[in-house]
């Protein structure tokens, strides 16, 4: 493994895939499609990990040993937590728990920024799709200006038996939806309380909404409709902080 999670060369990437190890994404020369380069796209999609095909040269910019022999992966920059992490953080902190669940957002700049704000605000950790989402890349880790390193990140195959289960633990499940009608402002968002960001393009998926203990929306008053994840999301979080301070 090379520095910033970089692993270069095609057996490097094959053993890496081999032994389970967390990778966020896999680059690929364009036309390389031979040899092992087959077996690494195999394993690759099986686990669901994005492949993106590139130039050569921009891989070139990238390897630290000059012989990425076509194929560089991404691995993770930091540890994952579980959810049960998460709740234990919470309650070692006597407070209620208070998660972030992202469905699906892509962009490494999101989710470093929602991490930001989520750590600021006192949120007990985020949850993130292993599949269809980006994870703790060396990109998310400087754009969460160094709150990765006190957020507990859990990283779970299915968004909605996690929702299940939270719930069964007794905590709220509030999602945001532009075509809900109750303004976040309007809802009572203290206790113990999850909420569901969804991605920068589709929102939250139905099989998650419907999952979902209440909806609420952020209301919009110029042309644009919607507005970037994790602007989204810092709304959301600092009302929960204030109600919470408050006492609504």
């Amino acid at each position: 493994m090379q520095n910033q999670g970089l692993i270069e060369g095609r057996n490097p990437v094959l053993e890496a895939l081999k032994s389970n190890r967390n990778i966020e994404k896999i680059m690929i020369a364009k036309g390389a499609e031979k040899g092992s380069i087959k077996k690494i796209k195999a394993i690759a999609k099986e686990r669901g990990i994005v492949i993106q095909y590139v130039d050569r040269n921009k891989l070139d910019s990238i390897s630290c040993t000059s012989s990425h022999q076509g194929v560089i992966a991404i691995g993770s920059a930091y540890e994952y937590k579980t959810v049960e992490d998460i709740l234990n953080y919470a309650e070692n902190l006597k407070e209620d728990p208070f998660i972030i669940i992202l469905d699906g957002v892509k962009d490494p700049h999101n989710l470093g920024a929602i991490m930001r704000t989520a750590e600021c605000a006192g949120a007990h950790g985020i949850i993130i799709p292993k599949r269809r989402s980006v994870g703790l890349t060396p990109v998310v880790a400087k754009s969460s200006a160094g709150a990765i390193e006190y957020l507990p990140i859990a990283k779970v195959s299915n968004i909605v038996y996690t929702i299940e289960k939270l719930k069964e633990n007794g905590i709220w499940v509030c999602a945001a939806d532009m075509d809900e009608e109750s303004n976040y402002y309007e809802k009572d968002l203290r206790g113990p309380l999850a909420i569901v960001i969804g991605s920068e393009g589709e929102g939250i998926s139905r099989l998650v909404k419907e999952k979902c203990d209440f909806l609420v929306k952020i209301p919009m008053k110029g042309k644009v409709t919607s507005l970037n994840a994790s602007v989204a999301a810092s709304i959301l979080i600092y009302e929960v902080l204030r109600q919470r301070s408050l006492g609504r």
